[in-house]
């Protein structure tokens, strides 16, 4: 469950018209945070995120799940049941053996996916696919112009 702190930052993003992904960044932070406070860990820095977007969309960010063909099927149903359970009416809490077993997980994971340089070489390595796809996209613009 996030913060009180996180879910009114992300409250606060959304009422000044920021993205959804800017709101979703909010809980990413907390995440990090927690890793680099010890609370627990995660296997990589992009598993980190994956866990805070999950919670950003379960939160009721209007993040929507990635479009077919970007991510693996099974990362995209994820996201797509996270986002009705954000946007549903009901709030079911999560069993507290289910809860604990998944806090359990999480501390035997390292804490290096928090770092800066886990979290600079994360970043550079999205750019670049950012890049590589919006030149190729560019590419066969210019092509058909």
């Amino acid at each position: 469950m996030p913060e009180k702190t996180t879910l009114k930052r992300a409250a606060e993003d959304k009422r000044e018209g920021k993205a959804p992904s800017t709101q979703a960044g909010e809980f990413v932070r907390e995440e990090m945070e927690h890793i680099r406070r010890g609370k627990h860990g995660a296997r990589n820095t992009k598993q980190a995120i994956a866990i805070d977007l999950s919670k950003a969309r379960r939160a009721g960010v209007d993040l929507k799940p990635p479009k077919k063909g970007r991510v693996s099927e099974k990362t995209r149903t994820s996201a797509e049941r996270d986002y009705r359970k954000g946007h549903g009416k009901t709030k079911k809490a999560t069993s507290s053996r289910r809860s604990s077993a998944r806090l359990k997980a999480l501390k035997r994971e390292p804490r290096s996916a928090a770092s800066h340089q886990a979290l600079s070489r994360q970043a550079k390595s999205a750019a670049a696919r950012r890049k590589r796809s919006g030149s190729a996209a560019a590419s066969s613009r210019r092509k058909v112009a």
